[in-house]
């Protein structure tokens, strides 16, 4: 007899993101020219200053386990890195380094989260969201945005899903975001952090796509606008976005000691710490920046200029302008509801347009927003101009 599951496991469904990329590599091994969509991950190298610190880590054999929380001088150059780009005070004490940023969520979810303690979070929102908050014993809570305010969380509506959500705890606020590329202002912050602060919700900020920011605009980090929402504010940061470090697994929590310190008991004895050359690499990251990281944010803007500037030009098609990140989203309703195809829904129109045209893309349905589909424009200008090519024929040829 086979050993009985968990319950808790049968609700944890595989990442769409993961899958769509598995798939595309799976029909490139058989010779076809897909172009991915799916993958959220920077196509540049880790810039080579970094590469070159973690070659001196191995050289000098920092090569054994460190502190749980990180090495003293990491937690120092974040502390510095949080002060000078964020304005905001930390002392080593109140920073947990972790394998990931997606680790650091999940280790302060499971320090504050009892069973039934509900997770607020936007519709939009990252894959990975809600089963991190299943993982913690805790339910999942949506909060409606409106795709012509570029799908962001507005006060008034998070007031009235707390004031109906009797056991809400915790509010996950992603900026820049995570599919949409949407980027909140100092005033729907302060509103945002204002309800939070009246009704004792903690925020989990997740900011790991900070340093890719468009049209002049500003990167606020929530917990710099007071006391009082610092104290409710864990901010959630990394190195795999900005730096192209995705494979280096690093990312960090900063917020109230006592929060950081229960998530780091979380840590170790799930995870222990980070390897120790990914340390080493960090701290050059963060200490010894040069001009390639700039470089890499302009490409993206220009590469988002591209695909949203042909993107709106589809008939039926409608797309707000990502701000941030390296995600756009366009609205296709238009065409899952006047097709030719059969196609009933977003993840029928991706696996029919990866199946005719090699174009990987992710479904809406995957980030709670069935309307739409997700592509990353973290890839080549040629893939870029190629892969919107296609998916244009396709929505000419299936179209009523």
């Amino acid at each position: 007899m086979a050993i009985k599951l968990s319950n808790r496991t049968k609700l944890i469904k595989p990442s769409p993101t993961l899958s769509i990329t598995a798939k595309a590599a799976q029909m490139k091994t058989e010779g076809i020219n897909v172009i991915n969509f799916g993958v959220g991950e920077p196509d540049f190298d880790t810039p080579e200053y970094i590469k070159k610190a973690a070659h001196e880590a191995i050289e000098a054999n920092f090569t054994r386990y460190t502190a749980n929380p990180g090495i003293i001088e990491l937690r120092k150059a974040i502390c510095d890195k949080l002060e000078r780009d964020n304005g905001l005070i930390y002392a080593p004490k109140d920073i947990l380094v972790s394998p990931g940023a997606k680790a650091s969520i999940l280790n302060v979810l499971t320090a504050v989260c009892d069973v039934n303690d509900q997770v607020l979070m936007a519709t939009p929102y990252w894959v990975s969201y809600p089963y991190q908050a299943l993982l913690a014993n805790a339910e999942p809570v949506y909060v409606f945005t409106r795709e012509e305010n570029g799908y962001k969380i507005e006060a008034d509506i998070l007031a009235r899903v707390i004031k109906d959500s009797p056991c809400a705890k915790v509010l996950i606020l992603n900026s820049p975001n995570n599919p949409t590329g949407s980027v909140y202002s100092r005033q729907e912050l302060e509103e945002i952090a204002q309800v939070c602060v009246d009704n004792n919700i903690l925020v989990i900020s997740d900011e790991i796509y900070e340093r890719l920011i468009y049209d002049d605009l500003e990167h606020i980090s929530i917990a710099s606008l007071g006391a009082e929402i610092k104290e409710h504010t864990v901010v959630i940061n990394g190195v795999s976005k900005a730096y192209a470090m995705t494979g280096w697994r690093l990312g960090y929590a900063a917020g109230p000691s006592h929060i950081i310190s229960a998530a780091g008991r979380v840590q170790g004895h799930y995870t222990s710490c980070v390897n120790s050359i990914t340390q080493k690499a960090c701290v050059a990251a963060l200490n010894d920046e040069d001009e390639s990281i700039e470089t890499m944010r302009k490409e993206f803007w220009r590469r988002r200029d591209f695909i949203y500037d042909t993107l709106i030009k589809i008939p039926h098609l409608t797309c707000k302008k990502p701000q941030g990140a390296f995600y756009v989203m366009p609205n296709i309703e238009w065409y899952l509801q006047n097709n030719k195809a059969g196609i009933q829904d977003a993840y029928q129109f991706c696996d029919q347009l990866l199946e005719k045209h090699h174009v990987a893309l992710v479904a809406g349905g995957a980030f709670g927003q069935t309307r739409t589909v997700r592509f990353s424009y973290a890839n080549s200008m040629d893939n870029i101009i190629e892969g919107v090519r296609r998916f244009t024929q396709f929505l000419e040829e299936i179209k009523a």
